[in-house]
């Protein structure tokens, strides 16, 4: 078994010591928001499947791919990542374009959720379906009110840098 390396003072350095657990970001706008995006995601993935015609294919698609995006940056910043990597990643313009996407597509996603199953189908597949569609409704305005409040903070910091 391989022993941590020593720091400077002679004490062993954890191999995870750049990991710092913070949850006050998630007491944010940003970070509710990115949990309620979560929340409705599961939502729309549940009342969603399965998918039984080809719009709701790409309602799923849509759901699931903005789920797990939204799920790597709540973990970037519950794990404090951001802060740890010194790589030349502007995060918060990566996280604007990523927002903005996902926005995007969930409009096109609920239109279509909702214009496919508004014709008469059978009640028992009809009514969740449609509550899919409604639930993205509701996660694309989060994701839009996430997209908005990421650009302000985005067009704050590069106001505040130097060129």
């Amino acid at each position: 078994m391989t022993e941590a390396p020593a720091t400077e003072g002679g004490k062993q350095e954890h191999p995870l010591s750049w990991v710092r657990i913070n949850l006050a970001y998630f007491r944010t706008p940003s970070g509710s928001l990115k949990i309620l995006q979560l929340l409705l995601g599961i939502i729309c993935m549940a009342c969603a499947s399965p998918a039984l015609l080809t719009g709701t294919h790409w309602f799923l698609f849509v759901a699931v791919m903005s789920f797990i995006a939204t799920l790597i940056w709540v973990f970037i910043y519950l794990l404090s990542i951001r802060e740890a990597l010194t790589l030349p990643i502007n995060w918060i313009l990566t996280e604007v374009v990523n927002t903005g996407i996902m926005t995007v597509l969930y409009f096109t996603a609920f239109i279509v959720q909702l214009s496919i199953w508004s014709p008469g189908y059978s009640n028992y597949y009809r009514a969740p379906n449609i509550a899919a569609g409604i639930f993205g409704v509701f996660n694309a305005l989060a994701y839009g009110a996430g997209t908005y409040l990421l650009y302000t903070e985005w067009k704050s910091s590069t106001a505040t840098t130097p060129q």
